[in-house]
């Protein structure tokens, strides 16, 4: 017989034990949007430098925004990226489960 108490747990439950949950939501999320702003501006064929220029912003914080290891990201440049490729951010808080 296994000891293990995460048998039969989700994994959500085991992050939030180990105390890691809240940071695993925000590394998926920030993955999410970065790789839908990667696949409009490859539909468009936008480059990184003509997106950081019509964003009004440098290469570097593009690029900080595409990261998607980095979840430090305002969302004013959310706002200004979804904006050049013609898209709208929604935002909502829900209730915690």
């Amino acid at each position: 017989m296994n000891s293990s108490p995460h048998i039969g747990s989700s994994f959500d439950s085991f992050l939030e034990e180990e105390g890691t949950l809240a940071d695993m939501e925000t590394i998926a999320l920030k993955r999410a949007i970065a790789w839908q702003i990667e696949q409009v501006m490859a539909e468009k064929k936008l480059t990184k430098t003509a997106m950081a220029k019509q964003m009004k912003t440098s290469r570097s914080s593009l690029d900080r925004l595409l990261d998607r290891d980095n979840p430090s990201v305002t969302l004013d440049t959310i706002e200004r990226a979804a904006k050049v490729i013609g898209k709208q951010v929604r935002l909502e808080l829900v209730d915690v489960p």
